[in-house]
């Protein structure tokens, strides 16, 4: 679906839908009291090109229109003001980001989203949110920005609030399980945590113009309304920098815990080659003497006649062997902890 919607807001309240983008400049050379929206989704070249000549609107604020991964702005021209700002939405648990332009004059509005490949569901939705705050939109273009610019930043805390608990449901993992922790689900917080930082700290900057009255085009009564935005996308940022501590603090954890198993693991396998070291060392000289005395020169040097006592006392001398090489082993050791 792509396009266009034109609509005329008038002074006293009402949002009125126009058929055709001619019948709404018409309305404004008539001097009708109100100002004209352009609700425009997935625009092509040839529906923007339409505000080029009725608007002055630049060729490179109808490019960032459709120029994609942009940061949030706002540039001030003679005749307009273009605002780009970005919606969040939490799928997958990922943080999809989409944009939208927002052009301001002193009798229009235009604005323009896009519904990313990866997000289908997100397009127009402004006008139900239009009507709803039609007592602030019926005030003029730069009251209209700001009914849409708080939808926008109230709808971002669904998003920041997902990631939130994703992030409280790996740490519990960590402390009760750590052989399910997810490794993945970390890494895309992180990604998500860091996108999200990037565009929160624009759009803070771009209120912080609106708010410090830098904005010629925005009226002085207008600003108290952008202040509660600012406090919104200010609170949001300091989220955001918490999360990303709290996603430092779980890698550093996450490492600590496997440090620790790798120790546990080595500390084990080192006790089991230390028993296996004892018992070679018991047997070692025992293999020796009985490979030796085994043979037929035991029975030479006992003759075969007295094989029935010799071969009982050599049986006796290994035990006796074993069991001094056991205490002497015992007593190194025990003399290595002492040290």
């Amino acid at each position: 679906m792509t396009g266009f919607d034109t609509y005329f807001i008038g002074t006293s309240g009402t949002l009125d839908t126009l058929d055709t983008f001619e019948e709404g400049l018409k309305k404004l050379d008539d001097k009708a009291q109100g100002y004209l929206w352009l609700d425009y989704y997935e625009p092509t070249q040839e529906n923007l090109n339409l505000l080029a000549e009725p608007f002055k609107i630049h060729a490179l604020s109808l490019e960032d229109c459709l120029d994609d991964d942009q940061i949030p702005k706002i540039n001030e021209y003679e005749t307009y003001l273009q605002v780009l700002f970005n919606t969040f939405l939490y799928s997958d648990k990922v943080v999809l980001i989409n944009e939208i332009n927002l052009l301001v004059g002193e009798n229009f509005l235009v604005t323009v989203t896009r519904a990313e490949k990866n997000n289908p569901k997100v397009l127009k939705e402004f006008k139900a949110v239009m009507e709803r705050e039609m007592r602030n939109a019926k005030m003029g273009p730069s009251f209209a920005m700001h009914v849409i610019l708080d939808h926008i930043v109230d709808d971002k805390f669904t998003a920041i609030e997902a990631v939130g608990d994703n992030l409280a449901y790996l740490e519990d993992i960590m402390t009760e399980n750590h052989s399910a922790f997810d490794h993945t689900l970390l890494q895309k917080i992180r990604q998500s945590l860091m996108s999200l930082r990037k565009s929160l700290f624009h759009e803070r900057e771009i209120l912080v113009k609106i708010c410090r009255n830098d904005i010629n085009l925005i009226p002085d009564k207008a600003i108290i309304h952008y202040n509660d935005i600012y406090d919104h996308v200010t609170k949001f940022f300091e989220i955001t920098e918490i999360y990303r501590e709290m996603v430092t603090n779980l890698i550093q954890t996450n490492l600590a815990i496997i440090n620790n198993d790798i120790a546990i693991s080595a500390n084990a396998t080192n006790n089991s080659v230390k028993r296996l070291t004892v018992i070679t060392t018991i047997f070692m000289p025992l293999t020796l003497i009985s490979g030796i005395l085994g043979m037929s020169e035991w029975s030479m040097m006992t003759s075969r006649f007295s094989w029935k006592v010799s071969y009982p006392a050599f049986l006796v001398l290994m035990v006796v062997i074993a069991f001094a090489s056991y205490f002497i082993l015992k007593w190194l050791e025990r003399n290595d902890n002492k040290q």
